[in-house]
């Protein structure tokens, strides 16, 4: 079920529809939403509202030029036309490799990478005051927002960047695992000169320069030309005992892509970007919030369950934004992390990175256009095998079943794929819907019941053999059902923390309509509002939504637009808006 709280652009609220087996598309994007405002609590508070702290420039501070960089890596050249292309013994499909990694040109440095920016820090939107002369909107604003003020924000260190290795035992791989791999990326490839190789399998060349040179010798890999600075300029190609190995290597794995990490290495780097205590501040939080109304009581509850990072349940009826909040906690400012393509343990490869929830900070043309700068450099910022990407939000509903938690084998491919909860480590994973999946939600929650609590998950191979995982990613539930009815105290007591989304009080309705009429430039009408909400409400005794709003008068627009009418509303507009969104009679008596 997505519940949708109230914000400028439309949204999707109600009943969702039932996804695929597996989620195929990124989070649907929201709409630019208005400055949060918090709902006045049940007994006003007597003590004087301070003064709201000025705004950062439009721009931000201004920051200090940056030395241009020493050294960069070359853009891929021009790959000549590959041969014709060879079946496999087995005729089985050859897997297209994943994406490479960017490689960031600069002097290897094995320091924090600065936190990078993103976007220029903007003035929050200033709120008009609610018609009827309440004035409480602006003081909890300022109560909440203008308290700390004064104070300067607390920045989170930057994440400790993984060191580029400078030896193949620094990889943590084998030889004979990485010249595996280099006959496969030559084999799809065709032709490709040491950098592009270097590049491709996001190790320094000078790393696989002593590999390359014993499959020349061996005659393995061929040479067609050189541009004369060197093996690294040269142009390779697969040998015929060379394009005969790498199918005997392809039957075993597919994988052709950038180098894995290995297991004990993913581990602490997934234990270095760990959120400190106490990295959420209120003002972040809030930020993150606006446009959506809600009371300082919600803020309390929310607020240190999301600072904690343990197992949160949002529930409540439909339509009260218990999703749309969710999905607002990821756009709480932190710093980005580092996450692999790829992992190797036990000599199987896990592949993590997923384009659907990945977004990696540089994109592979910047790395392209630097690179060329540099043809022939070395040095590297990190570690490429790892790519610089803002923490993942991963949400799954009713379709989730519990084999989606686990590692997916492609037998085609011979490559694993990563479950849902290894590619929102250091992030976020919602489950939305719970209760609602194919299996019970004692099941799903039996199935987390060690990793929440031990920060480990352990997941199978085909073989039989297991891996241990980190478990660090935010795990939140959302539901529409009663509590009780997802298990007893025992299994609830395994959820941390609690919180349940209420309906709104008339005046959060009416701040709600107001902020929605305001979005789309449509007159707020507030005695209009009133009569409406007297005849359709309170005399129905019907409930209110948060979605409501939005509903109606989404409704009460198409309707005008239709009808060539003045772009106001009036009784006529609501009423027709209201019984088009909203069951008014019994079918079973019609």
């Amino acid at each position: 079920m997505s519940d949708v709280l109230t914000s400028p652009g439309p949204t999707n609220a109600g009943n969702s529809g039932t996804p695929a087996p597996k989620p195929t598309a990124a989070i649907p994007a929201r709409g630019p939403l208005p400055s949060i405002s918090l709902m006045p609590p049940k007994a006003p508070a007597s003590a004087s509202t301070p003064a709201p702290a000025p705004a950062a420039p439009p721009n931000g501070p201004v920051q200090p030029a940056k030395p241009p960089l020493v050294a960069r890596t070359p853009a891929p050249a021009a790959v000549p036309a590959k041969p014709a292309a060879e079946a496999l013994p087995t005729g089985a499909p050859v897997a297209a490799a994943p994406p490479t990694a960017a490689h960031v040109a600069a002097a290897p440095v094995p320091k924090p990478i600065p936190k990078p920016v993103t976007e220029p820090a903007t003035e929050p939107a200033t709120e008009p005051a609610a018609s009827g002369g309440a004035g409480w909107l602006s003081n909890i604003r300022n109560l909440s927002l203008g308290a700390t003020g004064s104070k300067e924000k607390e920045e989170a260190p930057p994440v400790m960047a993984p060191a580029a290795p400078e030896s193949l035992e620094e990889t943590g791989l084998k030889d004979t695992f990485i010249e595996a791999l280099i006959l496969k990326i030559l084999y799809f490839r065709g032709e490709i000169t040491g950098r592009q190789l270097a590049n491709a399998i996001a190790l320094k060349y000078s790393l696989i320069e002593p590999i390359m040179d014993n499959l020349k010798r061996l005659q393995i890999v061929a040479v067609k030309k050189s541009l004369g600075m060197g093996s690294v300029s040269a142009t390779y190609f697969l040998a015929d005992a060379g394009r005969v190995l790498a199918r005997d290597h392809l039957l075993q794995s597919q994988y052709a892509g950038p180098a894995p990490v290995p297991i004990d290495q993913y581990i602490a780097q997934v234990s270095k970007q760990r959120l400190r205590d106490s990295w959420l501040t209120k003002e972040n939080l809030l930020e993150a919030l606006k446009g959506l109304v809600l009371t300082p009581e919600v803020i309390s509850q929310l607020g240190p369950a999301v600072n904690a990072g343990k197992s949160f349940l949002i529930y409540g009826q439909p339509g009260n934004g218990k999703t749309f909040l969710a999905e607002a906690l990821f756009k709480i400012s932190r710093e980005p992390i580092y996450i692999p393509f790829a992992i190797e343990a036990q000599g199987q490869i896990i592949q993590v990175f997923d384009p659907l929830y990945h977004k990696p900070i540089h994109s592979h043309k910047d790395a392209a256009a630097e690179s060329i700068l540099n043809a022939m450099s070395d040095e590297v910022l990190y570690d490429p095998r790892w790519f610089h990407a803002p923490r993942p939000f991963i949400m799954t509903g009713g379709e989730l079943t519990l084999a989606m938690l686990d590692l997916s084998f492609n037998q085609g491919s011979k490559i694993y794929d990563a479950p849902f909860q290894v590619k929102a480590n250091n992030g976020i994973y919602l489950i939305d819907d719970f209760g609602r999946q194919k299996v019970s939600p004692a099941e799903v929650l039996n199935r987390w019941i060690v990793p929440m609590e031990r920060k480990q998950d352990y997941l199978s191979f085909e073989t039989g053999g297991k891996v241990a995982m980190p478990f660090e990613c935010f795990l939140i539930f959302s539901t529409n059902l009663n509590p009780d009815q997802l298990g007893d105290e025992a299994f609830l007591r395994r959820i941390q923390y609690k919180m349940m989304m209420q309906s709104p009080a008339e005046e959060e309705f009416q701040e709600i309509f107001r902020r929605f009429c305001e979005s789309q430039k449509l007159p707020f009408d507030a005695e209009l509002l009133e009569v409406f909400i007297e005849e359709r409400y309170r005399k129905a005794n019907k409930r209110m939504r948060r979605c409501h709003p939005r509903d109606v008068l989404t409704h009460a627009i198409d309707f005008i637009r239709f009808e060539r009418m003045p772009f106001e509303l009036t009784a006529e507009v609501l009423d027709h808006a209201f019984e088009s969104c909203f069951v008014t009679i019994d079918h079973k008596q019609d």
